[in-house]
């Protein structure tokens, strides 16, 4: 029963792993420019009608 349990860790390893590289392939090289600058943007974009109800 030891030996299923280190097979199991090892396995969430590796997922954990390809899971973390693929959160950084699809943030760093997807190139999503325009819509990062667009999320970025959001913060300072004045909408009256928001603000006044």
């Amino acid at each position: 029963m030891d030996i299923l349990f280190d097979h199991a860790s090892s396995v969430m390893t590796v997922v954990s792993f390809i899971t973390f590289a693929g959160i950084l392939w699809w943030t760093y090289v997807h190139h999503k420019d325009a819509d990062f600058a667009a999320a970025a943007a959001l913060p300072f974009d004045d909408d009256e009608e928001a603000r006044h109800g």
